[in-house]
């Protein structure tokens, strides 16, 4: 991978970022980051087998979309730099941030060892990255509260 972002590289964001903006997309991205809070890996998975539901569709369409982003930049395609500035991959990293602290048992309950595991690696091959992941787990859990707040059970 070169070392300098080309632009072909400058390309390939703007195209993946349009992408981000398709109606069905942006639905799917808003559920993930304003109402999907997953507590444990059980809670992840009633939707992930919850086939037919629009939840499920949103859980696969947005997991689905950063996977393969995120091995465009493990294979070489895209440049990583590039890709890690925050106005790009802030989603990726608050996405992962969710899943985080149970992505080991979600990979053991799912019987798939591999299962987020592209984007395990983008966040957590740089230094920034992994500083990056910390800090969006404090914002995930200070999010998660002030959600608690409004909806108490």
């Amino acid at each position: 991978m070169p070392k300098k972002p080309t632009t072909a590289d400058a390309q390939l964001i703007l195209q993946l970022y349009d992408l981000r903006r398709e109606a069905e997309m942006r639905k799917a991205r808003n559920w993930w980051v304003g109402e999907f809070f997953p507590q444990s890996a059980d809670d992840f998975l009633k939707v992930a087998w919850a086939m037919g539901t629009q939840e499920n569709a949103w859980l696969r369409q947005v997991g689905g979309y950063w996977g393969i982003v995120a091995s465009f930049v493990l294979e070489g395609v895209l440049n990583e730099d590039l890709f890690l500035q925050p106005g790009f991959s802030g989603e990726l990293f608050l996405i992962y941030a969710k899943i985080h602290p149970f992505v080991k048992e979600l990979r053991e309950k799912l019987n798939d060892p591999e299962a987020f595991l592209n984007l395990e690696k983008v966040v957590t091959h740089t230094k920034w990255g992994r500083n990056r992941l910390q800090f969006m787990i404090k914002r995930v859990e200070a999010l998660r509260q002030k959600r608690a707040e409004r909806n108490p059970s």
